[in-house]
């Protein structure tokens, strides 16, 4: 099956870019289309000073625009976006399948002194669950999002549901291009199965300092190599995956049969 990421900074309200990447990646074949955090609507920074009913507005508009561009060239795309329910805004990850939208809120939020999401967002702290997944043609996929990836307990709940391809959004910056670059391909290879990472692009300037964000959107293959990535302009990845190569690599490693043996002899 052919997928694809789409790298780009921040959009505002303008869906130009958007519909001509689209209309690209449905000449091409592409059944699934990844975007990146912070797209859609501004970086988390600059989401403090708007007003929620600015929040709200922008997302509506956006969110109709994908349905709308699901529909129209039968893609399924999948996209993080801020939703505003009873005047609060919940950090989620939208769906659009061309005769449906799902969303997944995003469970395990940064919550650091200098980018804490956690406490601006309304997203409930509760018990961890399952992420979403969902299949386009022959493959399974679960959506992750970047800080997610970082937690033994989102993969514990997605150990029995044969996922060929994690779906993983993120807006990486600072000197993170390694330690990524590193967890993707570790996630990759324990859980053999295809990561797909879109990190978005652009620059964030706050006072005096300048958050840089870096792309390197990549694919990690279930062996946990890097089949392909890109650099830190904006770019649309080609990408094909293929059910069999996950089966493949599991059988090779036997890492579930491995478990599997000794969870029936207790």
């Amino acid at each position: 099956m052919k997928a694809a990421v789409l790298q780009l900074s921040s959009q505002g309200l303008s869906s130009t870019k958007l519909l001509n990447y689209i209309r690209i990646a449905n000449k091409k074949g592409v059944k699934l289309l990844l975007l990146g955090e912070y797209i859609l609507n501004p970086f988390f920074k600059e989401l403090q000073s708007l007003s929620i009913s600015m929040i709200k507005e922008q997302s509506t508009q956006q969110i109709n625009i994908l349905k709308d561009l699901s529909s129209t060239y039968e893609i399924t795309i999948i996209a993080p976006i801020i939703v505003v329910k009873k005047g609060k805004p919940y950090k989620t990850i939208a769906k659009f399948a061309p005769n449906s939208t799902s969303y997944y809120q995003q469970q395990i939020l940064i919550n650091y002194p200098h980018w804490n999401e956690e406490k601006f967002f309304a997203n409930e702290i509760e018990t961890i669950k399952a992420p979403l997944t969902f299949k386009v043609e022959n493959l399974k996929f679960a959506v992750v999002s970047g800080f997610e990836l970082h937690f033994d307990e989102i993969f514990k709940k997605l150990k029995n549901k044969n996922i060929d391809c994690i779906l993983m959004p993120s807006v990486s910056t600072f000197e993170s291009y390694e330690r990524w670059k590193a967890l993707i391909q570790t996630r990759a290879f324990t859980n053999n199965c295809y990561v797909l990472r879109a990190n978005r692009i652009g620059e964030y300037q706050e006072k005096d300092f300048t958050w840089k964000f870096y792309g390197d959107s990549v694919l990690a293959s279930p062996d946990g190599e890097i089949l392909t990535h890109l650099g830190n302009k904006e770019e649309l990845m080609l990408v094909d995956l293929s059910h069999k190569e996950v089966v493949a690599s599991r059988r090779m490693w036997g890492f579930r049969e491995a478990v599997k043996r000794r969870e029936v002899k207790l």
